[in-house]
């Protein structure tokens, strides 16, 4: 006689890994940078939201040591580092990172920005 699992049993919870994610692409370059500029392993990226821009928000990325409120995660081999604020507003987003003729850098997919403005440097929530 078999048994019907529980459906909630079977959906995995969500782990820190999830709650931001860098593409293989954005991890490689990331990588390349630390590299260059002889970073300690001490060193993570930190993801960071502040107020500005023209919509409200705008998103910085830097090399950073860890804070005791920080939330540490790791997406590709790559450690970040993220303030409790900063990861409400992160909560689902994937960084990747794009060249193109308008210039390279890192893009953000955040499904919590409800507006962006139209150089695309800020976003509204």
């Amino acid at each position: 006689m078999s048994v019907a699992a529980d459906p909630k049993q079977e959906t995995q919870a969500e782990t820190p890994q999830d709650l931001v994610k860098l593409t293989a692409r954005a991890a490689e370059k990331v990588k390349a940078v630390r590299a260059e500029e002889k970073l300690g392993e001490s060193y993570g990226l930190r993801l960071k939201v502040q107020g500005g821009g023209c919509s409200g928000f705008v998103y910085d990325l830097y090399f950073d040591q860890a804070q005791d409120d920080d939330r540490v995660l790791e997406s590709q081999g790559v450690r970040l580092l993220c303030d409790q604020m900063s990861l409400m507003y992160l909560a689902g987003a994937e960084v990747d990172y794009v060249e193109s003729l308008q210039g390279s850098g890192f893009k953000f997919a955040n499904p919590n920005v409800k507006s962006t403005c139209g150089c695309g440097s800020s976003f509204g929530m």
